[in-house]
C-alpha cells in the first residue's frame, strides 16, 4: 500500500516511520510543500491508497476537501475542524471518497472511552475532565476531552462536565476523568508516554480504510481492527 503523509512534525514523522515498518510505501509532504492543498492533485495522488493528515485544523479542512473531491481516501488525526464535518461527510458520499477521522487514534484512549461510558452510569456522582498537552497544540480543550464529555453526557443528558486544559512543554497528552461523590472519588487516567501509539492507530486505520467509500469516526471501526 502507498501512503501519503501530510505533516512532517513529531507525530507525522512517526506515522511515516510506523507505516514503513509495517511494509508500506510512504511519501510525505510538509506545510510548505502543500500550502493550501496545492500538491493534492490527481497526478500527485495517482497510486496513493490512503492519505494521512497530521497538520493543523485549517490545513486539514483544505486537505480533506482536495482528497475527497478526487474520490481519494484520507485518515485525519488533526482535530479542531469538526464544524466542517457534515460538509465533508457529504463530499465523501458525493465523490465516492473515504474519510476516517477521530479525536484520538491511541488504542489505550479507545479503551478509556469505553471505561468512561461505564463510569458515567454511576448514580450520585459529579464528573470532570482534566487534560494536558504540549504548548504547540492549537485547540483547547482537546478533541479527546470533548469526546469524553460527550460520552458522559450521552449517558447522563444535561449534566455539567467541566473541562480543565493545560498546555505545558512537550507533554504528549494526559486525560483524567474524575467521578466524585460525598463518599469517594474515582479516576480514569490515560497518560501517553510517546506519540507512537497515535501513529500506530492512524496507520491501522489507513489499512482498514483502503478501498472503502464513506465516512467513519475511529471509535466506530476500532473493534474491527
Amino acid at each position: 500500500m502507498l501512503i501519503l503523509v501530510l505533516g512532517k512534525g513529531k507525530t507525522g514523522s512517526l506515522v511515516a516511520e510506523v507505516a514503513r515498518e509495517r511494509g508500506h510505501g510512504v511519501r510525505a509532504l510538509d506545510i510548505n510543500e502543500n500550502e493550501h492543498a496545492a500538491a493534492l492533485t490527481a497526478p500527485n495522488l495517482a497510486g496513493v491508497d490512503v492519505v494521512i493528515d497530521f497538520t493543523a485544523p485549517e490545513a486539514a479542512v483544505e486537505n480533506i476537501r482536495a482528497v475527497l473531491a478526487l474520490g481519494g481516501r484520507i485518515v485525519v488525526g488533526t482535530t479542531g475542524w469538526y464544524s466542517k464535518l457534515d460538509e465533508l461527510r457529504s463530499l465523501a458520499a458525493k465523490r465516492g471518497g473515504g474519510l476516517l477521522y477521530g479525536t484520538n487514534f491511541s488504542i489505550g484512549v479507545q479503551k478509556l472511552f469505553r471505561l468512561t461510558a461505564e463510569l458515567a452510569q454511576l448514580d450520585g456522582y459529579s464528573f470532570s475532565i482534566d487534560e494536558t498537552h504540549h504548548t504547540s497544540k492549537l485547540d483547547a480543550p482537546s478533541g479527546t476531552a470533548i469526546t469524553l464529555k460527550e460520552i458522559i453526557v450521552a449517558v447522563r443528558p444535561g449534566i455539567d462536565v467541566p473541562i480543565t486544559s493545560h498546555r505545558l512543554g512537550d507533554a504528549k497528552g494526559e486525560h483524567i476523568v474524575t467521578a466524585h461523590s460525598d463518599h469517594d472519588t474515582l479516576e480514569l487516567r490515560h497518560d501517553a508516554q510517546s506519540r507512537r501509539g497515535f501513529a500506530l492507530g492512524a496507520v491501522c486505520g489507513a489499512e482498514w480504510l483502503a478501498g472503502k467509500s464513506g465516512a467513519w469516526e475511529f471509535r466506530e471501526i476500532f473493534p474491527q481492527l
